[in-house]
Formats: structure tokens, sequence, C-alpha cells
């Protein structure tokens, strides 16, 4: 099997063709934290129309945003098509594993989550892996034209 080098920068049709097919992103590390960077995304991706799904395993923590927080992958009721990581990048083979087992069809390590070891254990299991990126910036990239049945 081929490996995508994640060194490279991606194509952006395969960054488009992504943020267009998935509709369900679990973010891992999402932090109710209104000065948070992973605040900021969580907010536009989910103004942008995809049902988010944060994850943080904080006791006491019930919701983001208005957004039930769930306190890990395994704890989500229903399905997921992308997994967004805001961890740290030694984190990111464990959180590759849960999103393999949970069915996810996407992994995306945020800015400087890079390993790529979990990239090529979720290649294996069939996802489409994306390091190094923000969807919050893809999104509103040249290239992107928002889905036209969406406000922004």
């Amino acid at each position: 099997m081929s490996y995508m080098n994640h060194d490279e920068p991606y194509s952006d049709e395969y960054l488009k063709d992504i943020l267009s097919s998935v509709k369900t992103i679990a973010m891992v590390g999402a932090s109710p934290d209104k000065t948070k960077f992973s605040y900021g995304v969580l907010r536009v991706l989910h103004e942008t129309g995809y049902d988010m799904i944060p994850i943080n395993p904080r006791p006491g923590l019930e919701e983001i945003r208005g957004l039930k927080v769930y306190p890990s992958l395994a704890a989500i009721d229903r399905p997921v098509d992308m997994v967004e990581v805001f961890r740290r990048p030694e984190d990111l083979y464990a959180v590759a594993e849960e999103a393999i087992t949970i069915g996810a069809k996407v992994l995306w390590g945020q800015i400087g989550v890079v390993d790529h070891d979990a990239a090529r254990l979720a290649e294996d299991a069939g996802l489409r892996v994306v390091m190094n990126r923000c969807p919050k910036i893809e999104l509103f990239r040249p290239f992107w034209k928002p889905r036209l049945d969406l406000k922004i």
C-alpha cells in the first residue's frame, strides 16, 4: 500500500473533498475557554453547519456552546465522519486507534499535531488523514466554495 507523504502540501482537491463530504466532526481537546484556539475553531465549524461533538473528559463539563460534551470518542452515540485532534502530537496515535474503533472516515490533526505512525495506522484502516492543518483556515481559502445551502 502506498502512503501519503504528509510532509508535502495537500492538494486543494483532497482538502475540499474532505470538508465538503464530512458532516459530523468530533473535536478531541475541545475547550470551553473562549480564549483557546480550539473554541474558535469549534464555533466557526458549528456556525458553518457541521454537526460538532466536543470531546473533553473534564469532570462536570457538560456542554460547550450549547453542544453536549462527551468524555471520549467511544461515548458518542451516533456515527462520526471526522475526528479532529487538538492534543499534543504524542496523543495522536491513541486517538487514531479510537477513531478507527468508532468507524470515523477522517483523522485530522490540528496545526502542530503530527505523528506519521498514527497516520499510517489510520490509513491502513481506510481513513483519510490530514495533519498540521486547521479546517477553519482551509474553509476560508480561495479554492473553497461554501455549500450553497449554508449561510456563512
